[in-house]
């Protein structure tokens, strides 16, 4: 049984090395997959159009709006006269947000009232527009913490002094909430379940398509073997391209590593087994190549999309977090983020670990009967 394993992976290994766009297939998109989505997937949003509408003209107004432009998160792009040409900005496209400043603004600051400022916010791209108000709370608040004070006339001197509650957060594992720490371990997680399901998917397909897969099966090697010599040269793979996108994440994007090497490994192997059982099992379903990757589609951008990856799980419906229960992605994403940042070992992550295992060994036992049942 063994040796005829080994010269089934000896087999794929040799075509693999007779193949020179599979090689360059193999590491060359990997690469520039992580380079892209390392700079592109993130929620920090820079330079948002903005249109001004000071109808106060103090000089409160000008100091909050210097705090806009100081920030480099808004790029006042008009500077409005009157009401309608910032309903026209935002309608036209101009700009994303419109900040209006009534007449009466300082006045209201120095008498110690509310001094409403009017946000104007372009809902076509929520995403944008929820993160750039929250932005513009932060600064509001900064101003009537620190500027506004100095704006408003001086209390009698017996007036007791205000009480100030200070805030100070302090974040834990990413004291700079450098979003790319959090989204590389994701996009190696991600990419490693694109390449290994695709090319445990197509390889079987590709034996059947050719013809190739009947010569085989009417060999001594039985069904079992053929799995195995099949997909475990997908699982090496993938090991490697896991190490090799890890490396060049903490390397190029200086992600830190503080966890155990051992838990890390672990968690995957157990990934990646589960990857190829989904792979092998998708092409039990797959008659041609063409079908193999409407399959492909179709399973795993919802597993990408249900993983919490950039889409938080429990903001989920209810009954869709339960779907998410049977997605290998949602696991490995929390170990592997947990041991790059957070260095937390198996007494930890024996929940995911053990949920990666389950949805391997049943995804594993379908695709063999599956197979079986093809054959027939």
């Amino acid at each position: 049984m063994y040796e005829r394993i080994a010269v089934m992976l000896m087999k794929e290994f040799i075509q693999l090395k007779r193949d020179r766009w599979a090689k360059f297939r193999l590491v060359v998109p990997l690469l520039i997959q992580m380079l892209v989505f390392g700079y592109a997937a993130t929620f920090t949003v820079h330079h948002v159009a903005t249109t001004v509408l000071d109808l106060d003209r103090s000089q409160a107004s000008r100091a909050l709006i210097s705090r806009f432009v100081a920030s480099a998160r808004f790029q006042v792009v008009d500077w409005a006269r009157n009401q309608a040409q910032v309903t026209r900005d935002v309608n036209d496209g101009r700009a994303v947000i419109a900040l209006v400043i009534h007449a009466g603004f300082a006045k209201d600051l120095e008498d110690g009232q509310q001094a409403p400022l009017q946000v104007i916010v372009d809902g076509t791209n929520s995403n944008t527009a929820l993160i750039a108000l929250s932005y513009i709370s932060q600064i509001v608040g900064l101003f009537s913490q620190h500027t506004a004070p100095t704006l408003r006339r001086t209390a009698a001197s017996a007036a007791a002094p205000a009480v100030r509650i200070t805030l100070a957060p302090r974040p834990w594992f990413n004291d700079d909430l450098n979003e790319r720490w959090f989204f590389i371990p994701g996009v190696i997680g991600t990419i490693t379940l694109l390449q290994v399901v695709s090319l445990t998917a197509f390889a079987v397909v590709r034996e059947r398509e050719v013809g190739t897969l009947e010569q085989i099966m009417v060999s001594p090697i039985r069904p079992v073997e053929f799995i195995l010599g099949k997909t475990v040269p997908f699982f090496l793979i993938g090991l490697g391209d896991v190490t090799l996108v890890s490396a060049f994440g903490i390397l190029w994007f200086r992600v830190p590593f503080i966890g155990d090497p051992l838990v890390m490994l672990v968690g995957t192997m157990l990934f990646l087994l589960a990857a190829v059982s989904l792979g092998l099992l998708l092409s039990t379903f797959s008659r041609t190549q063409q079908q193999a990757f409407a399959l492909n589609f179709f399973f795993v951008n919802p597993l990408f999309i249900l993983s919490g990856f950039a889409f938080p799980i429990a903001a989920m419906p209810a009954w869709l977090q339960g779907v998410t229960v049977v997605n290998p992605l949602r696991y490995f994403l929390v170990v592997i983020r947990a041991v790059f940042l957070k260095g937390v070992g198996f007494a930890a992550l024996w929940p995911d670990l053990g949920a990666m295992a389950l949805l391997a060994l049943v995804m594993l036992a379908a695709s063999v009967l599956r197979f079986h049942k093809s054959l027939d």
